[in-house]
Formats: C-alpha cells, structure tokens, sequence
C-alpha cells in the first residue's frame, strides 16, 4: 500500500476565548468558543485595521461570540463584514453582528451560489458537517468576485476566488502585510475537507495551485479561520498538493485491489481514522471520486455516491 507524506501541520496556539488578541500590526483575532474535529479550538474572526476596520468571518451563532466582537470593537467604526464562505462556523453571526454595528456584508453569494453543475443524488454518506452544515440564510449586501477590494484607513483587502471547499469561497488579500485570509482554503493544522455536492476536487486542486510559491495568490504569510498563522506557505501549499495526489493514488490502489464502494475505499485509505470523521473521510472520497470518473480513470456503475459501486475504467 502507498504510503502518504506527513503534511507540516502546525497546531501550537494558545488562546484565550472572547479576547482581542492583536497578532500583527493591523490584524486583532477573536475566537469563538466552538472548538471540534473540524474547527480545532473554535473560528477565528479577524478584525483588520484600526478605528475604522472590516471583520472577517464574524463565525457561528453564538451570542456570547458577537458580545466579545462587539466589546472589543467599541468606539471603532466597522465598516465591512467580509465571509469567506456559508459554513455554519463561518456565516451565521453576520446577522446580529450587523444589526449591532450597521455595516454591510460581503461575499461571493449564498451557499451553493458558485456551483456550475449539480449531482442529480443524494450521496447518500449520512448528514454530517458539510451538507447539513451550510448557512442558508447568508445573503451578502453586496457580491464580491475576483479583485474586487474593500478598504480603509491603512489598510486594503481583495478578494480571491478559490472553490473547491464551498463552491462559494474567497480569500482576502491584505496588501500591506503580504499577507491571505484563508478561511478553510488553506489551514496550518489540517487538511481542508472537500464534500459533494458543493465541494468540488477539482476545483479544489485549481484553486490550491494559486497560492504556490510565484503564483498570482502567494503571500509570505495565511491566516485561516481556523488555527495558527502558516508561515512556511509553500511548503504547505506543495504538502497539500502532494497530499492530494497521493490519496488519489491510495483510492486507486484500493479499487484495483477489490474496493468497489465508498465504505470500502475509506476502510483502505483511512487507516486508523478517528470515528468522529468517517462522514467527512467518505465524502472527501466521493470528491475524488468524482474527479476521477470525468476523467476518464474510474467507472461508476450506478450514479456515484455512498451506494455505487466503482471499478477503474477499462475493467
């Protein structure tokens, strides 16, 4: 069995729930207390510039979350509220956050808004984080796409396409500290979980090549909604690359060697895998899947989901 290259995750971050804690010279992070398996200690809002400031990712609806916001951003003037992307850790404390400050929303559009094709099933995995975990009620003031900016005193945001996670997700450039709000694109202390029917594979792999060392999105430093700043980015960036294609391989090896449902390959692939993450395990493999089959590598024999059955093509 092919053997996957460890990713240089990094997970020391040491925080204090409910608190500004300022880590740059213009960017403060307050973390909701929501912490998981997929949220590692909780969503981390970022506030961006001083006295007149956007908030990125005001996160789940939690009062005692928007209560912390809102105190640590007394006196100033927020005139943004930028979302990466309608996940329920990310979106839903828009709504009370701007009734408590009066400014507009930002993003990409509702969940599901960026996808171009639909799978006509229900894949069939079990609900989990990623299907019943979409902020339907998130409707952006305005729509941002590909560079449009959100700015303010010493301090400019543009925005970048990257589905693949949700079809509806943007990451936010901050121009004076070479630097990218990441939401779940890019995260320091995991890999990011890719679940159909929003979430596209191969959208995922495009939107990741950006941010390689000398593309269009590099930057010397992310900052995911969830865990600590990357530092090391293209090393990440390749880690995750590489990572990708090794679990392509894996899946293919385990089809070839008799696999032929999703069940099956996860039991192959994950080996050791903790419970709590056999949904999103199967979904990320649907997502391969999926890829694979409109290229051409592997056949479906019934519509692909949870219950179909798989063979490589030419089988």
């Amino acid at each position: 069995m092919l053997m996957s290259t460890p990713l240089p995750f990094v997970r020391d971050l040491a925080i204090e729930y409910g608190v500004a804690d300022t880590v740059s010279p213009l960017i403060r992070r307050v973390v909701a207390k929501n912490p998981s398996a997929f949220t590692f200690k909780g969503t981390g809002t970022y506030i961006v510039g001083r006295g007149t400031v956007a908030v990125i990712d005001p996160g789940p609806l939690l009062d005692e979350h928007v209560a912390a916001l809102t105190r640590a951003l007394a006196g100033e003037t927020v005139s943004h509220i930028l979302i990466t992307h309608t996940h329920a850790d990310h979106s839903p404390a828009a709504a009370p956050f701007k009734t408590a400050t009066g400014a507009k929303t930002f993003g990409f559009g509702p969940h599901g808004s960026g996808r171009t094709r639909e799978l006509e099933h229900d894949p069939g995995l079990g609900k989990g984080p990623f299907e019943e975990g979409g902020d339907r009620a998130f409707v952006p003031d305005l729509v941002m796409r590909e560079g449009d900016t959100a700015e303010g005193p010493g301090w400019h945001l543009t925005a970048i396409e990257t589905p693949g996670h949700t079809s509806n997700h943007l990451c936010f450039r901050l121009a004076e500290e070479d630097a990218v709000f990441t939401g779940d694109h890019i995260m320091g202390w995991s890999t990011t979980a890719i679940g159909p029917p929003d979430g596209d594979m191969a959208a995922y792999k495009h939107s990741l090549k950006r941010f390689l060392p000398g593309a269009d999105a590099a930057a010397a430093r992310f900052w995911p909604t969830h865990g600590p700043p990357v530092r090391d980015t293209g090393k990440l960036v390749q880690a995750y690359i590489a990572h990708r294609d090794e679990r392509e391989a894996l899946i293919l090896r385990a089809i070839e060697r008799g696999a032929t449902t999703v069940p099956e390959i996860v039991a192959r692939v994950y080996l050791g895998l903790d419970p709590r993450l056999v949904g999103a395990a199967g979904r990320s493999t649907l997502a391969h899947l999926i890829e694979l089959i409109e290229r051409g590598a592997v056949v479906a024999e019934e519509v692909p989901g949870a219950p179909a059955r798989y063979r490589l093509a030419g089988r």
